[in-house]
């Protein structure tokens, strides 16, 4: 698996976007170092990357009740990059639908 896994396309990531053009998010490798994660984007997007911020997030556990009995689960472990992007550069993530 690559180091980019998939960018991350919610409602806070889309109001961070609007607010600042030049931000993304992404879900990446958890064993991915920032260094790594500019030169992922780079190759893939074509684009220069000005800084990369990210967070892990950690697993946790989940229950829910069926009719079955008590149903105990774990959320996976990830980890998220915020990458800012120079002045006037985008990511178009809809132009290969």
């Amino acid at each position: 698996m690559g180091i980019i896994i998939k960018p991350v396309i919610t409602e806070k990531t889309t109001a961070l976007t609007e607010k600042t053009a030049e931000r993304y998010v992404f879900r990446v490798s958890p064993d991915a170092n920032k260094v790594e994660i500019k030169k992922a984007i780079e190759a893939l997007y074509q684009v220069k990357v000005e800084s990369v911020n990210t967070v892990n997030y950690s697993g946790k556990r989940k229950a829910r009740y069926t009719k079955s009995g008590l149903i105990r689960g774990k959320v996976a472990a990830f980890k998220k990059a915020i990458v800012t992007l120079e002045k006037g550069q985008t990511i178009d993530f809809y132009a290969n639908i």
